[in-house]
């Protein structure tokens, strides 16, 4: 019974909070004067290629030691 009233408690607080908690505002957008027009985002536009590459990589890596260690148990 301790348990449910936790999780109730626990579920009621997050969703009391996520009701007032609000995200930043944009950036501003660029001034005229340093090479860009008034059509680009906010921010540039940074690449994000080699930051998804990584992330890719990094959970095949995961994966492969995952399964690795399941061969492993299975075995011993």
């Amino acid at each position: 019974m301790k348990k449910h009233l936790v999780k109730f408690i626990l579920s009621a607080l997050f969703i009391a909070v996520s009701s007032v908690v609000f995200a930043q505002d944009p950036p501003p957008p660029p001034g005229g004067g340093h090479g860009q027009s008034g059509n680009q985002t906010p921010g540039g536009a940074a690449p994000i290629g080699s930051g998804v590459a990584l992330l890719v990589g990094m959970a095949a890596a995961y994966g492969a030691k995952k399964v690795w260690d399941a061969r492993k148990k299975l075995t011993d």
